[in-house]
């Protein structure tokens, strides 16, 4: 009877130690799933507020094409000389932007505009994007400095996507370098 108790104390001296051994096993696993969840969850959180500020986006570009189209006013590089690579608006893009201003204020209508800024193909794709943003919001905060409201007026950047001429000559990245703005209604 005492080998009987032996192996008895035996065996649940072993299968207490293999559970210590597999709790010890579990807790690493769950520290390490835990950590994953918590790295996940905050990636989650950076897409849905990348994803609410696209849909807000998305919320004003969809106000903007329910009104009606009027008219439209290029600023290109024959008429305003966007530099290569900037978005600085020339004395003659300014001038033209306040006639532009004076004629708005002279219709008296609540319109909408929206402001679409364009690239030659020279540099990145992502690059040029940010070109066309900066050269369409150059135009925005100057119409708003001259008293257009800035809830009147929204900005897109097409980068090189858009040409009005051949990339592959001089004249034709001075047309592409633009700024459009579409007056809706």
């Amino acid at each position: 009877m005492s080998n009987l108790k032996i192996a008895g104390v035996a065996l649940v001296g072993a299968l207490s130690l293999s559970a210590c051994a597999t709790e010890d096993y579990v807790n690493q696993h769950v520290a390490t799933v835990q950590g994953q969840v918590a790295s996940q969850g905050a990636q989650i959180t950076a897409l849905d507020q990348r994803t609410s500020d696209a849909l807000a986006r998305a919320e004003a570009a969809g106000k903007l094409s329910e009104g009606k189209f009027l008219y439209s006013m290029v600023l290109s590089d024959d008429s305003v000389k966007f530099p290569v690579d900037g978005s600085q608006l020339s004395p003659e893009a300014q001038t033209r932007l306040q006639d532009f201003v004076q004629k708005l204020k002279t219709d008296n209508r609540n319109v909408y505009l929206e402001i679409q800024g364009h690239t030659d193909s020279t540099g990145s794709p992502a690059g040029n994007l940010r070109l066309g943003d900066a050269r369409a919001e150059a135009v925005r905060l100057f119409m708003n400095q001259n008293g257009v409201a800035l809830n009147r007026m929204s900005t897109i950047s097409y980068g090189a996507t858009s040409p009005v001429a051949p990339n592959d000559t001089r004249d034709g990245r001075a047309q592409n370098r633009r700024v459009v703005l579409i007056v809706m209604d």
